[in-house]
């Protein structure tokens, strides 16, 4: 250790530093255990443990949307009989890959990035973090590969309420779920009609005394079964990795399938989902409160596993309410309408403040990275960012096909620049000879809300974002990698 200007500075050099313990930095840390044994890495967390999401968000009934065979790893078999999984599922499930791939050893807890800069005549990142002890630290990296996720952990969408202050029950966003919250016999409200919101109030519906759905917009909710008979059928007949390869081959198919009707069948894709919601619902239940505005998959769909949602509202103790909150009170929540519901407890199930790459400041030669700037480059990479990936899953899949792809890509890109004798590789682009376009071309608000933050793509390849499995399968595992797009430096 050295110190400059009283920051201590690391001489460490590590080969790849891994931004993430979530299922990204997991999923690239085991391929590169895999494919890349001998090439050093480490992972940073900023938080106290592993997992990511399925660590962070401890609201009652945490589950998965995807199913697992997908958002499962591919090179780890996913056993549990329940395709849809409870988070603790799931967490079990991430701890056993890290003790079987030996990672506990490579994942700094407690270290949190503040800044990256690429230091173009070394080519390397210098890196700086606080570490777990609270000390400004740095270190040089390589390579450096973002696996942080899709959102802010520590600053939700949280709009404020006329009169929330003013509220004397218990008010909360659900990122920020209070431990041991008693909400037995309580009035509850949850306000937004997402996956959060999907996914607490069947559980706690079982023991509260009511739970209002406070929408100001519907959503599509389709039922879906918590278990996949052919999955199960599959364990029962072949060996765990070919039956995991089967029921993975049979959902990438069918969701492409489904997800490619869909959007050449709008109108008929909405009836049909119209119908199915229709027929899990009360008899007689106004249909306004699950008539969306949008199309199906012009935000994503919520799941309700073997129905639940609509359990809970035939429930009698569930009820949906559409409508604008003029201002909370004391004891309630009143509406532009009118209307009055009387509460003990208000959940915010507002969503997320979205971020696609790094969270923290990113410079080159200690110019700053305006990422809003920055055009996409096959969907992993920034352009003139070297030697930098970072994973952004599917929106219309699980989030690990697109983690998976990425991190057999970035080993391929990290082998490619060494086979050549550089130092470096950066997808060049002279950004004003491009006419950007938004990252996504989707309604849902967490998107549209940070959408001018957002880096950029083009019309096109490869300055995209592409939302296709099998089609990036063939860009990240069978396309060469040096396409005349990529700059090497510091050849030999």
């Amino acid at each position: 250790m050295r110190r400059i200007g009283g920051m201590i500075v690391a001489k460490i050099d590590v080969e790849v530093l891994i931004v993430g313990a979530g299922i990204s930095g997991l999923s690239l840390a085991c391929w590169l255990q895999k494919l890349a044994p001998n090439r050093g890495f480490e992972i940073f967390e900023a938080r106290d443990s592993v997992g990511g999401t399925w660590d962070l968000f401890r609201y009652p009934g945490i589950r998965s949307d995807s199913e697992m065979f997908t958002l499962g790893f591919a090179f780890k078999p996913w056993r549990d009989d329940d395709a849809i999984a409870s988070g603790d599922k799931i967490m079990d499930y991430l701890h056993e890959t890290i003790d079987e791939f030996d990672l506990e050893s490579k994942i700094r807890l407690r270290h949190k990035v503040s800044s990256a800069n690429w230091n173009s005549a070394e080519h390397f990142w210098e890196v700086e973090f606080n570490n777990n002890g609270g000390k400004m630290e740095k270190i040089r990296a390589r390579f450096l590969y973002m696996g942080t996720g899709y959102y802010d952990y520590e600053k939700p969408f949280d709009p404020e309420i006329n009169g929330e202050t003013k509220f004397c029950g218990q008010l909360f966003h659900a990122q920020f779920w209070p431990e041991n919250l008693d909400y037995a016999n309580k009035k509850v409200v949850v306000i937004g009609s997402g996956a959060t919101a999907l996914t607490v109030i069947p559980t706690m519906a079982k023991t509260a005394a009511s739970v209002t759905m406070l929408q100001r917009s519907p959503s599509y909710v389709f039922n879906r079964p918590k278990r996949d008979w052919f999955a199960n059928l599959m364990k029962r007949i072949l060996p765990p990795k070919l039956a995991y390869e089967a029921a993975r081959l049979k959902f990438t198919f069918m969701s492409r399938l489904m997800n490619n009707h869909v959007l050449k069948h709008p109108e008929e894709a909405r009836k049909r989902l119209m119908d199915l919601m229709k027929r899990d619902l009360p008899e007689g239940f106004d249909m306004r409160h699950f008539t969306p505005n949008y199309n199906v998959w012009d935000q994503r769909v919520c799941a309700a596993p073997d129905g639940d949602f609509f359990d809970a509202v035939k429930g009698g103790n569930v009820e949906v309410v559409t409508g604008n909150i003029k201002q909370i009170s004391e004891d309630a929540i009143e509406l532009e309408s009118g209307e009055k519901i009387d509460t003990d407890i208000i959940i915010k199930a507002t969503g997320l403040n979205l971020i696609a790459g790094p969270k923290f400041a990113m410079s080159i030669d200690g110019q700053n990275v305006d990422i809003s700037k920055c055009i996409i480059y096959k969907g992993a990479m920034f352009s003139n960012v070297p030697n930098f990936a970072f994973v952004f899953g599917y929106l219309m899949a699980s989030w690990t096909l697109k983690a998976d792809l990425v991190a057999r890509y970035f080993i391929r890109f990290i082998d490619e620049i060494e086979a050549k004798g550089a130092k470096s590789g950066t997808p060049k682009l002279d950004v004003n000879s491009i006419t950007p376009v938004p990252m996504f071309n989707f309604s849902s608000g967490y998107i549209t809300r940070s959408i001018d933050k957002l880096p950029k793509q083009t019309a096109n390849f490869p300055w995209t974002i592409n939302q296709d499995y099998k089609v990036d399968k063939n860009i990240f595992l069978k396309m060469p990698i040096d396409d005349g797009v990529i700059e090497y430096g510091g050849r030999k």
